[in-house]
């Protein structure tokens, strides 16, 4: 599914905040040096790996 700039946006930013508050990642393997839970969550939405929808009307 191709989503606009700004439901990406909204994605990425809502499972930071998720990650932030203790959720665990869903990407099998983080790279060490990758700590700020907006890069974890640009990484799992580039594997496609977040598991949140988006419903349009």
């Amino acid at each position: 599914m191709d989503y606009t700039r700004f439901e990406k946006a909204r994605i990425i930013g809502a499972r930071a905040l998720q990650i932030s508050m203790g959720a665990p990642s869903t990407l099998a393997k983080i790279p060490t040096e990758v700590v700020d839970p907006v890069e974890i969550s640009m990484l799992e939405f580039k594997e496609d790996a977040i598991p949140i929808t988006v419903k349009r009307k």
